[in-house]
Formats: C-alpha cells, sequence, structure tokens
C-alpha cells in the first residue's frame, strides 16, 4: 500500500526502527508492538482512506480481529488533506476523531523569546533517561490510568534510548540546575527526513520559551548532523504549543486523520 502522508510515512519509519511489525495488507496495513503492547498507536491499522459509513464496522471488527487482546481501538486514514467530520461514522460509534496537524520545516530560526537561562543538551546518563519518564508522567494526559500510561512510558522510553544508542537520532532536554523541564526527539526517518517525538514541558516550566528554545536547538542538529532536508512534527491544531512551533518557521503542510478508542471507555 502506498502512503502519501509525510506523518504516518515518518510514524512507520520510526515504528519500524524501534522494533515494530509492520504488515502491508494491500488495502491496509497492520502495525504491532509486541513490546509496548500499551502503545496505542505502535499496535493500530493504517488505512487507504476513511471508509463510507457502510464499511465503518467492518474496519471495527477488522482491528479486532487482528489486536484480540487489546483494549483500545486505533485506526489512521492515510491522506494529505481533510477533516475529522470525514471520521463522523467513527464519532457516531463512540470513538475520538481528530484531524491532526503535520508540520514541517526546511529551515528555522529563534523563537521571538528565546530563553538562555536553561541548558540545552542531548540526554546521556542513566539519571538523564530517568529523568525523562517522570518528565512524561508529569505530562499525563486527562483521564488516563496512571499505572498504564507508566507502564507504556517506560517501554517507550527503552526504545526511544535504544534508537539513540544504534545512532538513528538523540533525545534533548533544555535543563535548569540539572533538572529536565522540557524534553523531545529527532531522528532519522527516510531520505532527507527526521521526525520530531514528544515534545513535552513540565506543567511547572511552561510559558518561560524553553520549548521553542529547544525545537530550534534540535532542528540544527537535524539539519546538521542527521542531513535531513525536511523536519516533521505532528501537533493538535486546537492546543496552544502549536504556536510555538509556527514561531520557530515549522508550518502545517497536512493534516492526519485519526479515530482512537482508550481502554476502558464504551463503542
Amino acid at each position: 500500500m502506498h502512503i502519501n502522508s509525510l506523518g504516518y510515512q515518518t510514524d512507520l519509519a520510526l515504528l519500524r526502527l524501534g522494533g515494530s511489525e509492520i504488515e502491508d495488507r494491500g488495502d491496509h496495513i497492520a502495525v504491532r508492538s509486541p513490546h509496548n503492547p500499551g502503545h496505542w498507536w505502535g499496535n493500530f491499522l493504517l488505512l487507504q482512506s476513511p471508509p463510507t459509513a457502510e464499511d465503518t464496522d467492518h474496519w471495527l471488527k477488522a482491528f479486532a480481529n487482528e489486536f484480540p487482546e487489546a483494549n483500545h481501538i486505533a485506526l489512521g486514514f492515510d491522506g494529505v488533506d481533510g477533516s475529522a467530520d470525514d471520521l463522523s461514522p467513527f464519532r457516531n460509534r463512540g470513538l475520538s476523531v481528530e484531524g491532526q496537524a503535520v508540520m514541517t520545516a526546511t529551515t528555522v530560526h529563534e523563537p521571538p523569546r528565546p530563553n538562555r537561562d536553561a541548558k540545552y543538551r542531548a540526554l546521556s546518563s542513566d539519571k538523564d533517561w530517568e529523568q525523562l519518564i517522570e518528565l512524561r508522567m508529569s505530562c499525563i494526559g486527562e483521564g488516563l490510568d496512571a499505572q498504564s500510561y507508566h507502564d507504556f512510558t517506560v517501554a517507550k522510553v527503552a526504545t526511544v534510548r535504544r534508537l539513540v544508542e544504534s545512532g538513528h537520532g538523540a533525545w534533548f532536554g533544555a535543563f535548569k540546575d540539572d533538572r529536565l523541564l522540557s524534553g523531545m526527539g529527532l531522528f532519522h526517518a527516510g531520505e532527507g527526513l527526521a521526525r520530531f517525538q514528544s515534545v513535552e514541558t513540565r506543567p511547572d516550566a511552561r510559558d518561560r520559551g524553553l520549548a521553542g528554545t529547544l525545537v530550534h536547538h534540535v532542528s540544527a542538529y537535524g539539519f546538521t548532523e542527521l542531513r535531513a532536508r525536511t523536519l516533521v512534527m505532528v501537533a493538535d491544531p486546537q492546543y496552544l504549543a502549536i504556536r510555538v512551533y509556527r514561531s520557530v518557521g515549522f508550518a502545517e503542510t497536512e493534516t492526519q486523520l485519526q479515530a482512537e478508542k482508550p481502554p476502558n471507555s464504551h463503542t
């Protein structure tokens, strides 16, 4: 199956590097991550396009058959445009539907208010990686089970650390007094492409210009060390952080459609 979406192209590239199993079924792609079963978007189906209302149940059953042990549902839809309204049949069945902004940059510049107080560097020590788990837990989404999210986070951090140690990219942080306040990863994701991962800032350290300054710093690494021509990140268009990415030169170039059902919710 040919993939048009730059967002899903880079998603799959990083999942493959991380050890996920990716199987092309012709009209869809099945992605499985046995090393992290709690990773919703490491265990999902990618369809060619949003199906008709009549085919919606077919794909929900296909997901259940593919992942009989899963207590979530995650379906992606290839394409470069559209909106969440294109997925209304899934919304009508109780799933959350989203049109995420795929943002790209071929050059970047400093944010309007760069933060000069923090130290910006790549994570390297065991302590650094332990702090990344703490940082990610501090940003846990509303309504998520803390223990399940912790298990997912520990497995995810182990995966990205292996990617770093294998030379596929790096994870960077903004540190103040050796405390990790903001972090993000950037990895090679195909010819001329590098993909950002998990741009996060501790709640008590936001609105200081840390994320924008770090994105600028990490982007320079992507252009020079990873030899990327295009940097890619995916962001929630409704979340204020998207302004941060725009402020350093990223622009929305595609829309990435997805539908999901968190564990223990009802369809």
